[in-house]
């Protein structure tokens, strides 16, 4: 199911349904208006994608990624494409990359990150590069950062966090600095209080 927020109302109201379940799955908003599904896990783990149209209030299908994954990053970058990285197919942290073309609703590899990696954050910088941060590789928490750069489709090595972590978030501010803050740097009762800036 799916639901549709009026921020003015202050009310949800019921829109079109996924064509399958899934969890763990991306939602990018599209220059276009449509929003992008990705991946994810439900009945295993789904190759799928599903754009949801709000002027319809449907669902269609779209091309299918090339590597099933879940708790993966999706970026949009300024060219109109979506960077999907790394994520978790049940075999294990996955260190590939895929570009979505709305144009042609099909997915083409780009260069994959030096950490495979699952429970990162993936940030768009002003300079039009991606930062991505963190994350799990097997029971390694990790510490490094890559940045993506569209032009080339290739990764390489940023300053590496602090500490640790995944599951923690990033967020861009007004200065173009990047705000890391908390996650887990160990099972059970590794969460963080810890914040770090990027720039």
């Amino acid at each position: 199911s799916a639901e549709l927020y009026d921020p003015l109302a202050g009310t949800w109201t019921a829109t079109g349904s996924l064509a399958i379940v899934r969890s763990s799955h991306t939602a990018t908003l599209l220059p276009n208006g449509k929003v992008l599904v990705t991946g994810g896990f439900g009945a295993g783990y789904p190759l799928s994608a599903e754009l949801y149209d709000p002027l319809a209030g449907t669902w269609t299908a779209t091309g299918s990624l090339a590597t099933a994954r879940a708790d993966h990053t999706a970026t949009l970058l300024p060219s109109g494409k979506v960077l999907v990285t790394g994520g978790d197919n049940g075999t294990g942290s996955l260190a590939s990359a895929e570009l979505y073309n709305p144009a042609t609703g099909t997915w083409a590899a780009t260069g994959g990150l030096a950490a495979a990696r699952v429970y990162h954050t993936a940030t768009l910088l002003p300079s039009g590069k991606v930062l991505v941060t963190g994350g799990l590789l097997g029971a390694t928490y990790l510490k490094s950062a890559e940045l993506y750069d569209p032009a080339s489709g290739l990764w390489t090595t940023a300053a590496s966090l602090a500490a640790a972590r995944d599951r923690h978030t990033a967020t861009l501010l007004a200065d173009g600095r990047l705000l890391v803050t908390a996650g887990k740097e160990k099972d059970v009762t590794g969460e963080l209080l810890s914040a770090e800036l990027y720039w």
